[in-house]
């Protein structure tokens, strides 16, 4: 499989699950979205912000020139403009994604901020976005449970890939 297929197919997933995660978190109450358990972050809202506050965050160097407005990110608080938004960058990567060629994605980008520096391919910086979203969907799945949400949906990758023409 190529580069590009792998890309592709892992921006293709991760903007399922991120659906797949406001359907169900659609079904909750503002109350249990905010409701403050031990984590990372203090509620399952508060945790979802920072998913798409980070990929956004990323999308400003994957894309080359878009700005990341750190204060623009903070006014977006409520559950549908998070929903929105986090489902909005999750498709906004996966047309990148699908119109970038392999040369594109291997181009490296230097980042320098105020916490790090590097210099690392697109497709290093895509997957690491993709990544930290994983990680803190597994969190909300544990915060859920602690608060009597038990209803997550199946989001493994070997799920994905068996039904998603289905």
């Amino acid at each position: 499989m190529s580069l590009k297929a792998l890309v592709t197919k892992t921006v293709q997933y991760n903007n399922w699950v991120v659906n797949k995660y406001i359907d169900w978190l659609s079904t909750k109450s503002e109350e249990q979205l905010n409701q403050e358990t031990i984590s990372s972050f203090p509620t399952i809202l508060k945790t979802l912000h920072h998913i798409w506050q980070t990929q956004e965050y990323w999308w400003s160097h994957i894309s080359e020139g878009n700005e990341f407005d750190f204060e623009k990110t903070l006014a977006v608080s409520s559950k549908e403009d998070v929903f929105n938004a986090i489902k909005s960058n999750s498709q906004k990567l996966v047309d990148y994604v699908e119109n970038l060629s392999e040369e594109e994605l291997s181009k490296n980008i230097k980042i320098e901020s105020q916490w790090f520096q590097c210099d690392f391919s697109k497709y290093e910086y895509i997957q690491h976005a993709i990544l930290h979203g994983t990680y803190h969907r597994g969190q909300i799945v544990t915060m859920g449970r602690n608060i009597g949400i038990t209803d997550a949906p199946m989001t493994d990758f070997n799920f994905w890939n068996i039904y998603k023409d289905q």
